[in-house]
């Protein structure tokens, strides 16, 4: 089984269109990566089989019984996050779960409690299975997510003998980004033909090439702007990177978007299906 990322330097170049696209074509099994703005479920329709809350944080929360009303709480914590009306609580918002007036209450009237942070699942779309995730919003731990979800999905494929499990990360190169990668055989950079466009691809191939991971560098949307499309060849030939080709743009796309439309139809599908016909011979 070959683990594929569908990633990108920024957000809005297509990334999650190429991964949806791929899906259609190989079936097996998908993870959408990007758990903080999960969007790949739209296009895909899921029918979800199984989910999961996910845990991985403590807040404090005061017990009424044990607080003796001294204030030392209120006093040292610097987020803000005890409420001294009508006694003393815990903002669960405003919590960090640092454990300081845990640890300094006199009284042992303080716990740390387990705090749903997101939910985790398990889904069946019409050419495969799916995994993916939702973080609530504000809190943290966004690359343990990714992990939770990227090692499931490595599970479900394995299980199924999936010849490919594609991973559509989140756009940048942060920690979500980089779990993501944890692992793979290769990654599908797909870019726009603009300067940022380009400056972005350029960090991002740096971090594949940081992981020994290979990239592929596809460029969407390229008759928008062919003369930083030909720089970003230039670079990927001066860079020794696999250039996996171009795809128009294609008024069809974003409409078939907004009628959930898909799999999609057009010049800009079929290329895309090239370009992932290339990256599949090479792999």
């Amino acid at each position: 089984m070959k683990q594929v990322a569908v990633i990108s330097g920024k957000g809005g170049t297509g990334k999650t269109t190429f991964s949806a696209t791929i899906h259609a074509l190989e079936g097996g099994v998908i993870a959408d990566c990007d758990v903080d703005a999960p969007n790949l479920h739209i296009l895909l329709n899921p029918k979800i089989l199984k989910a999961e809350d996910f845990i991985a944080t403590k807040k404090a929360e005061i017990v009424q019984d044990k607080c003796s009303g001294c204030g030392l709480c209120y006093e040292l914590c610097r987020f803000g996050a005890i409420s001294a009306e009508d006694g003393y609580f815990v903002d669960e918002k405003k919590c960090e779960g640092c454990a300081f007036c845990f640890n300094v209450c006199p009284e042992k009237a303080i716990e740390m409690r387990d705090v749903k942070t997101g939910d985790i699942y398990f889904s069946e779309t019409q050419w495969g299975y799916f995994v993916h995730a939702r973080l609530k919003p504000g809190e943290e731990n966004t690359g343990r997510l990714v992990t939770e979800v990227k090692n499931r999905a490595k599970k479900v494929a394995e299980g199924n003998s999936s010849d490919f499990l594609i991973v559509d990360a989140a756009p940048g190169v942060g920690c979500p980004v980089i779990a993501s990668l944890t692992g793979v055989d290769a990654a599908i950079i797909v870019t726009e033909p603009t300067a940022s466009g380009l400056s972005d691809m350029a960090r991002v191939i740096e971090l594949c090439e940081h992981f020994k991971i290979r990239p592929f560098v596809v460029v969407n949307k390229y008759d928008l702007n062919e003369d930083v499309t030909l720089k970003i060849e230039e670079y990927c030939s001066e860079n020794g990177i696999e250039f996996a080709g171009r795809v128009p743009f294609d008024e069809r796309i974003p409409e078939q978007i907004a009628n959930l439309s898909f799999p999609f139809s057009g010049k800009a599908a079929e290329k895309m299906v090239e370009c992932w016909k290339k990256v599949k011979e090479v792999l």
